[in-house]
């Protein structure tokens, strides 16, 4: 699946009292980026609305001055919904920071489910199949 890239210079305004970034920022942008992963794969961003995150964790803290990079996919279709992997990297390191899952349902003008009519193409390497496997058995 193609990977979308958001990309955030952590400034003061981001940060905690303990001097590095903030939850609920990370959240904003966490969301954000597995949103943007989302509607470009449907093509219309505004009928598409969160319905849950699966979980963030933090194993590693996040301070001033990093270039934080969030990468997102699609990694299962429902009926009606996305799931998608987001992780978060700093500085061009490999040390994944944050990650989780996001999901999504497509609606109707109306605020109703609808179908979104997507099909995943098959995984690309046993990492791919890991991530939808366990995208798979969220709820």
């Amino acid at each position: 699946m193609k990977e979308y890239v958001c990309t955030h210079l952590i400034k003061s305004e981001d940060l905690n009292h303990h001097g590095t970034l903030f939850a609920g920022r990370m959240a904003e942008w966490f969301v954000e980026a597995s949103f943007i992963a989302a509607a470009a794969l449907y093509g219309d961003p505004g009928n598409i609305v969160c319905i849950k995150i699966h979980g963030m964790e933090f194993p590693q803290p996040i301070e001033r001055g990093n270039l934080l990079f969030l990468q997102s996919k699609v990694v299962y279709a429902g009926r009606t919904s996305l799931t998608v992997y987001t992780y978060s990297t700093r500085n061009n390191e490999n040390l994944v920071l944050t990650d989780g899952y996001v999901s999504f349902v497509c609606v109707d003008h109306e605020g109703k489910k609808q179908s979104h009519h997507i099909t995943l193409p098959a995984p690309i390497d046993e990492k791919e199949l890991k991530l939808r496997e366990f995208a798979k058995n969220l709820r």
